[in-house]
């Protein structure tokens, strides 16, 4: 099963993972109350199951609640690509320095697990391999031994400086929410290095193995 963004960041503040403060709206009403409280700058996200909403017009940067209202009633008036719109996600904005993409997934074959760890984040993972494949570092995880150190030092070791601690600590937590929840993937893209040198998850994509949800 496929949890929604804001769902997933639920998950990744019971992690303890880096967040931007947020807030769920279900009317335009709402939306401009929280971009009220979050000082009027913030990010209006589509909640839907649905990749590349960035680039299809599912998410709003606005610089005032009067936006943040009219973006929320457009999305949950129109819809996002044919799907119905209950729930936008309001955030605030922040200072972007790098974006980074960070993923762990179950390799059914091998029953093993794969971790990723891309410097060009904000993008399609196929693309960046397809086009720079340097960007990327992969490595492989023992279930039973689970992500050692060292393997999440060697993921992060091409990343500025500055971003290596704070990532690497978010790939643990991740690795611990991942077994925790029976979840198949966790993704975030952007995982992103604000101005100020601290390292926040801006999405979450989290599926969870349907059998657990029976457990």
């Amino acid at each position: 099963m496929d949890l929604y963004e804001h769902q997933g960041k639920e998950l990744f503040a019971k992690f303890g993972i880096a967040l931007v403060e947020g807030f769920v709206a279900e009317t335009p009403s709402e939306a401009r109350s929280y971009a009220e409280r979050l000082g009027g700058k913030v990010a209006v996200k589509v909640q839907v199951q649905i990749g590349g909403r960035g680039k299809a017009g599912g998410i709003a940067l606005v610089s005032s609640p009067d936006e943040a209202e009219e973006a929320a009633r457009k999305m949950l008036e129109d819809g996002f690509q044919g799907t119905k719109v209950t729930r936008v996600l309001v955030e605030r904005l922040v200072d972007i320095d790098r974006q980074f993409y960070v993923a762990l997934t179950l390799d059914r074959r091998s029953k093993r697990y794969l971790a990723m760890v891309s410097a060009d984040g904000g993008m399609d993972i196929e693309e960046v391999a397809r086009t720079k494949p340097e960007a990327i570092r992969r490595s492989t995880i023992d279930p039973v031994l689970g992500l050692k150190d060292y393997q999440a030092r060697f993921l992060v070791g091409h990343l500025p400086p500055e971003a290596r601690e704070g990532t690497a600590d978010i790939l643990r937590r991740t690795w611990k929410l991942l077994v925790a929840s029976d979840a198949t993937l966790v993704e975030i893209n952007p995982l992103s290095l604000l101005k100020g040198g601290v390292v926040v998850a801006l999405d979450a994509k989290v599926t969870i193995d349907d059998n657990a949800l029976y457990r």
